[in-house]
């Protein structure tokens, strides 16, 4: 695994989607792999509230009896925070904007998730 092809990845992502406007790669317990963030986010702090958000969200998928947890998604009235399952040691965090096309957005995550599983395997 390259930290260059890791962050090609996360930039493209980012490039396919102007509604997008960051993303970032995380371990499942709260360290920042890769980052394309805007500049003024602490990648820190990001990284540790990610895992924080997913693992509750397994957690409650478990506890309600829904599956197989595949994503958290929280909206907020600037936009919306997604974080889905980027390999079993991974997670990957996507920013948007409040007027994203959530469909298009969900397919974009979707590709981009299973590129970075393949190339952390």
């Amino acid at each position: 695994m390259k930290e260059e092809d890791l962050n090609a990845q996360l930039a493209e992502l980012v490039r396919l989607n102007p509604q997008i406007e960051g993303s970032a790669l995380v371990s499942s317990d709260g360290l920042m792999i890769s980052s394309q963030l805007p500049s003024n986010f602490d990648e820190d702090r990001v990284a540790a509230m990610s895992a924080a958000l997913l693992t509750l969200g397994e957690r409650a998928v478990d506890e309600l009896e829904k599956g197989v947890p595949e994503q958290v998604t929280v909206k907020g009235d600037k936009g919306y925070i997604i974080l889905t399952s980027a390999g079993s040691e991974a997670v990957l965090i996507v920013l948007a904007k409040p007027d994203v096309k959530l469909g298009l957005l969900y397919l974009d995550i979707k590709n981009t998730s299973k590129k970075l599983k393949e190339l952390m395997s």
